[in-house]
């Protein structure tokens, strides 16, 4: 939060590194904490307040006798557990008996990619991805309601023409609009949405995911921007 200065100890020369200019300040992330009232007794904010506190405060003395509170209400949790025979089960953790080393049980360690991720969160202990693409199951609902109604779409393709066929208009009739077009082939329409698909839209469930998937692209736009703006 504050400057960062590079010290040359064999001139003497002094160089800025690192300036939080107002600037700056205005382009950080915004970080959300859950409220203090609402967090459980072992979130680290509530857990530590009072060896927090006593930091704050510069009295490295009360501080450690805060924090060995808490260890020691450790040791004797566990020292009950051993007596009792209950086996201790971490939800978050899990052990690795190799490496005699504990590794959280939803670490997520894929490359970031920001076409299609839009924020990490974590709650109750256990982290999240909001991706831009729809779920498997909402990407074959979509698949099915787009391929009903492109088989409406042929069918009463077909039926025109078997109309026009049977009705066999004179030739002046034939330069008239016909009350039936001929769609345009499939494979050049867009599957993207159902408006651009040259028949009625999707059913409500697709039409509320397409809403909402815009509202995500927006977002990831505003994302980019800002990333933009940092890299500069």
């Amino acid at each position: 939060d504050g400057e960062v200065h590079i010290n040359e100890l064999k001139n003497g020369n002094a160089e800025m590194f690192w300036n939080p200019t107002s600037e700056v300040r205005r382009q950080r992330l915004k970080r959300h904490i859950v409220l203090f009232e609402e967090q459980t007794d072992f979130e680290s904010e509530r857990l530590w307040q009072h060896v927090t506190s006593a930091i704050n405060k510069g009295d490295q003395h009360k501080a450690t006798q805060e924090k060995f509170v808490l260890e020691e209400e450790q040791r004797n949790a566990a020292r009950e557990r051993r007596e009792n025979g209950t086996e201790w089960k971490p939800l978050l953790f899990r052990h690795d008996a190799t490496t005699n080393e504990w590794h959280y049980k939803y670490e997520d360690v894929r490359p970031w990619d920001p076409l299609n991720d839009i924020a990490q969160f974590e709650k109750n202990g256990i982290l999240h991805t909001m991706e831009r693409h729809l779920s498997t199951g909402m990407s074959n609902h979509k698949t099915t309601c787009i391929n009903n109604q492109i088989t409406r779409h042929k069918r009463s393709a077909k039926d025109c023409r078997r109309r026009k066929t049977s009705d066999q208009p004179s030739n002046h009739s034939q330069n008239t609009e016909s009350s039936c077009s001929t769609p345009e082939s499939v494979q050049e329409l867009s599957d993207d949405d159902g408006k651009y698909l040259g028949f009625e839209s999707l059913c409500a469930q697709c039409g509320k995911e397409m809403n909402h998937l815009k509202e995500i692209h927006s977002a990831v736009l505003s994302l980019q921007r800002a990333q933009q703006d940092i890299h500069r």
